[in-house]
């Protein structure tokens, strides 16, 4: 009896042996298959912030370091007038585009989450814009809203420029040209534009809900409108917190538009300088690498305090 006691424990033994012998072999080669893609992450991503951190110390030009300098170069990026107007700008834009195309994309997935007719082509009519050409598409704007342009027009023929008078706004209004309205149009550009991509976004989470709660709500007698608030919009926290971090790094990002419509010197009168464009500026057009590595550094910087002020304002995502 003893021996046969002694012999079930190291017999039960043999396969849990052999059942972490074979769990270490999958985590080795599972380790194996990332080790290489990780580490051109490591490289590329955090090695590429590491090199600029460093090159931020420097007087670097064209042809390389010329003079450790140490702080100056954050120095005078706080004390320039320009880099603290392109930083009002990009908050201004980020506070204002975020919740628009959230908005926008969430309406949108409600639409077609829904069971109509021609389903599948609103999906791809919404999400066009996203994968169409942004030059291609800012350059269209920037027709429509010129003084002579489509938009323009369209308020003229509906009888609503006296409404827009009211505003100060002529009835041959540079939408683009002017300080007042130029970040304002970029901003309605941005939010169609990738209204379609926060729709799919939201379609992913709308779709993974289970539909028993739906049937619950609707015995109770809950309406539409109950359902979405009490329902829906709650258990998509976890699209909120992955939609509005996506788009808020986006947004402060913003280069492309900025430079299409208002060039390199952000115009007019800096209304569409840019965090980004002013790197640009002190980087490819004055050639001081130093100085344009600061303001990468900064941007690096408020791009992750807002993302973890997000995470904190969130909160544990629930998940089901």
């Amino acid at each position: 009896m003893t021996a046969t006691t002694s012999g079930g424990p190291a017999r039960a033994a043999g396969p849990r042996t052999h059942m972490r012998s074979e769990r270490r072999s999958e985590a080795i080669a599972g380790y194996s298959l990332i080790a290489l893609p990780l580490l051109i992450f490591l490289v590329l991503n955090i090695g590429q912030i590491g090199y600029a951190l460093y090159i931020s110390f420097w007087d670097w030009g064209v042809r390389g370091p010329r003079e450790l300098i140490g702080l100056e170069n954050y120095q005078a990026l706080f004390e320039n007038p320009v880099f603290w107007k392109a930083v009002q700008n990009t908050l201004y834009y980020a506070a204002l585009v975020v919740p628009l195309q959230m908005a926008l994309g969430l309406f949108l997935a409600v639409i077609v989450n829904q069971r109509i007719r021609g389903q599948t082509f609103f999906r791809a009519a919404y999400y066009f814009p996203a994968i169409a050409s942004s030059a291609a598409i800012t350059v269209l704007f920037l027709f429509i809203f010129a003084p002579g342009g489509l938009f323009n027009g369209v308020r003229e023929a509906l009888g609503i420029n006296p409404i827009f008078a009211a505003l100060g706004f002529g009835p041959n209004q540079n939408w683009f040209g002017d300080s007042r309205t130029a970040l304002n149009t970029v901003i309605l550009l941005n939010a169609w534009t990738t209204s379609g991509t926060i729709m799919l976004f939201y379609l992913s989470f709308l779709q993974s809900i289970p539909g028993e709660v739906y049937e619950a709500a609707a015995i109770d007698g809950a309406g539409w409108w109950a359902t979405f608030r009490k329902i829906t919009f709650p258990l998509l926290a976890p699209a909120h917190f992955f939609v509005a971090t996506v788009s808020v790094i986006g947004a402060l990002q913003l280069f492309d538009q900025a430079i299409i419509a208002g060039g390199p010197g952000g115009e007019p009168n800096n209304a569409l300088t840019t965090i980004v464009l002013f790197l640009y500026r002190s980087a490819i057009r004055e050639f001081d690498f130093g100085f344009a590595a600061a303001v990468g550094i900064v941007l690096f910087v408020i791009i992750f305090s807002v993302t973890l002020a997000q995470r904190r304002l969130f909160g544990q995502a629930p998940s089901w």
